[in-house]
């Protein structure tokens, strides 16, 4: 699956307008800022925090902002109906972490189509989801792309889910997300040695950015912090 190439602007569009329409159906508000931070026409490694499949929900809404954008997901979320065939869709790389080989080889594809093409690509540094009020640690794999091709780091910041849903609970609330666009990082000049020092200041600034708008959202039906602090 993943040979398939990476489709565009069209197609991306038609592929998540159905799961575009789940946002108001399920009470979903989205309240993108900082959106003249994406720059369209720019190749770029975005990083976003991962705390649900919501989030998921979150990209397809913000999908036509980007113009051309691809995203990195792990090979079981292909067989997660509909969110597998939309992500399929819109020419998401599939990457077998059981297998390194396959999953470098897969990496290093996308980078070279990021490159060329001058698309976006979206990754979930943290490699799994985190609901709590601290980001898990970053992995390596977006900022050895984004310092290998010497492209910059576009940081994107999902405010807490925890004031609506609650997975323990089986709760799950409308709910106002604040989704933050930083400005980009350069890693123009950057080597392999100074990628702890880059990770550290992206999460920094990723986290400064989620405890604030944390407290910024608005919910119609907030979850109690009893129900909130059961995770």
């Amino acid at each position: 699956m993943n040979d398939i190439p990476f489709t565009l602007c069209t197609t991306h569009s038609i592929a998540t307008y159905p799961l575009r329409l789940l946002n108001p159906l399920l009470g979903l508000q989205w309240e993108v800022q900082g959106v003249e931070h994406i720059t369209p026409d720019r190749p770029a490694i975005v990083v976003a925090n991962h705390q649900s499949s919501i989030d998921f929900l979150g990209m397809v809404y913000m999908w036509p902002m980007f113009y051309k954008i691809a995203a990195i997901a792990k090979k079981e979320l292909f067989y997660a109906m509909p969110f597998g065939l939309t992500a399929w869709l819109c020419g998401t790389r599939f990457i077998d972490r059981r297998n390194p080989d396959k999953a470098k080889s897969s990496m290093n594809a996308a980078l070279a189509y990021v490159k060329e093409k001058s698309v976006k690509l979206w990754v979930f540094p943290e490699g799994t989801r985190s609901m709590s009020d601290e980001m898990l640690p970053f992995k390596k794999g977006a900022f050895h792309l984004a310092v290998e091709g010497q492209l910059p780091i576009l940081p994107i910041v999902y405010s807490s889910y925890r004031g609506f849903l609650n997975h323990p609970c089986k709760i799950f609330n409308p709910g106002h997300i604040i989704v933050t666009c930083l400005p980009p990082i350069s890693t123009q000049g950057l080597t392999k040695a100074d990628m702890p020092d880059l990770m550290e200041e992206v999460r920094a600034q990723m986290m400064e950015v989620y405890t604030k708008t944390s407290t910024q959202v608005h919910h119609p039906w907030p979850l109690t912090e009893t129900v909130k602090k059961q995770r």
